[in-house]
């Protein structure tokens, strides 16, 4: 078919029809680029997670110690 038996209300469709397909490609790029970022938080979360454990563990083990020192004076 050519352009000339088109009619406007099929040329505007097409366009909107366009327009959505472009708008789903956008949001579809966007969805995995937050997934890979989620995923990277969730990591991040973990390691700062373990992070503070150790961190909790040292400073228990400086208080039990400072408590020991402080019971022998």
């Amino acid at each position: 078919m050519t352009e000339k038996y088109l009619t406007p209300e099929y040329i505007n469709f097409e366009d909107s029809l366009d327009q959505l397909i472009d708008k789903y490609l956008d949001v579809k790029f966007d969805n995995a680029r937050l997934k890979i970022k989620l995923d990277t938080l969730a990591q991040e979360q973990v390691l700062l997670l373990e992070k503070t454990s150790l961190v909790q563990a040292r400073l228990d083990s400086m208080i039990n110690r400072l408590q020991v020192l402080e019971n022998d004076l």
